[in-house]
């Protein structure tokens, strides 16, 4: 059973920068077709200061942590028995292309169904931008197999 002590652990925090060509990467793997996300002047046109991040892109720039595994890690959980289980945003302000992210990422519940046989293990992650203004709040559930 996953240690109920560790809810409320702060994982690492970081510091991502928004790419341009990554958001357009992020866009065209994901099928968006409005041209704010891929084109500098449809973006500038519709009012962005820049190429805007798409809502689900926070996920992938999380995943730059230097430490992605540091939760699984400090759990002593096997990645061969994690299953996604849920993502979740509030978004407070737009993120652009440019733009320098911060990421607190902590835990915030662990618990246990089918009489242990699935846990659960819910971080959330508090982004901000460079002047320390709230940019988003993400919520992300791992479930981890037992048996």
């Amino acid at each position: 059973m996953l240690d109920t002590r560790h809810i409320g652990a702060r994982l690492p925090a970081f510091t991502a920068v928004v790419e341009a060509g990554r958001l357009r990467f992020f866009a065209k793997a994901t099928g968006q077709d409005d041209p704010v996300y891929v084109d500098d002047a449809a973006a500038l046109a519709a009012g962005h200061r820049a190429l805007p991040v798409p809502p689900t892109f926070f996920f992938c720039l999380e995943m730059d942590s230097p430490r992605p595994a540091a939760m699984r890690e400090l759990l002593g959980i096997d990645i061969g028995r994690v299953l996604h289980g849920e993502q979740g945003f509030v978004y407070h302000a737009m993120a652009y292309a440019g733009d320098v992210l911060h990421f607190e990422p902590r835990i915030t519940d662990i618990y246990a169904k089918k009489g242990g046989a699935l846990e659960f293990v819910v971080r959330e992650t508090r982004v901000t931008d460079a002047a320390g203004k709230r940019v988003a709040d993400l919520r992300a559930t791992t479930v981890v197999r037992n048996g």
